[in-house]
């Protein structure tokens, strides 16, 4: 049997050497057992929650006739990048992801003093109204779980954008438990593209070609809540999906993610929202650092050369809105560390990505160390903690 399947991912795992004294991650994620759906659901759709079933190798989620493997991407922690598993069994998985007292013990061990977390579901389903049920569901549970971590971990609920009122209600509902943000997809969803096969990527991605977009009026009402309700909105990737499952193409579309999350950013930008919400703090999270400066400096010129034909009528050159209004998180960025100064770069958060397949577990202090070589303290502090304290809110 090779080495990947025999390996205990709930090890004791020694505490690392701390570089800094205080570190806030500013993205984590959950990954609770599929049997959560069943007493989270609302009663009239907990009969219709998934169920696992088990052989030997595997376990699989049965849910609307289909039957599919347990997928570790989203747990590779307590694993080395050699010993990669993308199937397995609920046990495969660091319950740091689903028990709380256990995450603690994790952050502990990797030097970590708060952690922002995300999560989101939804279900895979063609139900409509079981699908938007499944949102409330999954974020219950998350401000459930944040709320056995003693303060230190914090919930980031995933929205719809269906109906605006309805997305509206959610964050009402989120800021009520507890969270400190919440996150829409990459466009504005459309129901006359629902379908059961792209349910759940449309809960990250939503439809980029509709009739919809976040400039419209029709979201302004969204974004006048977030400011007076003072939750932030973030896009977690989801501007391009990357082929997860495809050996050939997942490292090609990987920076491909993370660059495609200039252009919601764009959107708002050229769109005027900043100009209407000055006060709008928006986060694009997981999206990688260095490419912003360019794109700052890139927009700015074209803004200056086209904005007379394209009737933009923005009152700032696009950099001034980054440095305003625009907030981004990294993994391991050294390249945007060094352009911390530049419009675009200013305000950038460090993550561990935590327990997901590039996460810096159990390492995430000598990532720090190899990033900020060279940078003051002073510099490290506000990207390791300062600026996430201040995007949401935490103290």
């Amino acid at each position: 049997m090779a080495e990947a399947d025999v390996i205990d991912v709930n090890r004791e795992i020694e505490k690392k050497k701390r570089v800094a004294n205080y570190v806030v991650d500013a993205d984590q994620h959950v990954t609770p057992p599929p049997t959560f759906w069943a007493e989270y659901l609302s009663p009239e759709f907990r009969e219709l929650a998934p169920r696992v079933e088990s052989d030997d190798e595997f376990d699989y989620v049965v849910f609307e006739g289909q039957r599919r493997k347990i997928n570790l991407m989203q747990s590779q922690a307590g694993r080395t990048y050699k010993q990669y598993k993308n199937a397995g069994k609920q046990s495969d998985m660091r319950v740091g992801g689903w028990m709380p007292q256990q995450r603690l013990d994790d952050m502990d061990r990797d030097g970590i003093d708060k952690a922002v977390v995300f999560g989101g579901g939804p279900l895979g389903t063609g139900n409509l109204d079981l699908y938007l049920d499944s949102f409330k569901a999954f974020n219950r549970w998350q401000s459930d779980f944040c709320a056995g971590t003693n303060g230190r971990v914090f919930a980031v609920s995933f929205l719809t954008t269906v109906d605006v009122d309805q997305t509206i209600e959610g964050m009402r509902e989120a800021k009520a438990r507890g969270d400190v943000a919440v996150n829409l997809p990459a466009f504005p969803q459309n129901v006359s593209q629902f379908s059961k096969e792209g349910s759940v990527w449309q809960a990250m991605t939503g439809d980029p070609n509709g009739d919809r977009s976040y400039r419209d009026p029709e979201f302004d009402p969204l974004w006048a809540a977030s400011v007076d309700l003072d939750m932030p909105i973030t896009f977690h990737l989801g501007a391009r999906v990357s082929r997860f499952k495809d050996k050939t193409n997942f490292l090609p579309d990987l920076p491909m993610g993370k660059v495609a999350m200039l252009e919601p950013i764009g959107i708002l930008i050229y769109g005027g929202v900043f100009d209407r919400f000055p006060d709008l703090r928006i986060g694009i999270i997981e999206s990688g650092v260095g490419w912003m400066p360019w794109a700052a400096d890139y927009m700015d010129r074209n803004w200056r050369l086209q904005k007379y034909w394209t009737e933009c009528d923005i009152k700032n050159p696009p950099s001034f809105y980054f440095d305003q209004n625009v907030y981004a998180s990294f993994i391991s960025d050294p390249v945007g560390v060094r352009l911390r100064d530049l419009p675009g770069c200013k305000n950038i958060m460090w993550s561990s990505d935590y327990p997901h397949s590039e996460t810096t577990f159990p390492f995430s202090h000598e990532t720090i160390a190899e990033n900020f070589e060279g940078i003051p303290d002073k510099d490290r502090d506000w990207i390791i903690a300062g600026c996430a304290e201040k995007f949401f809110g935490l103290k």
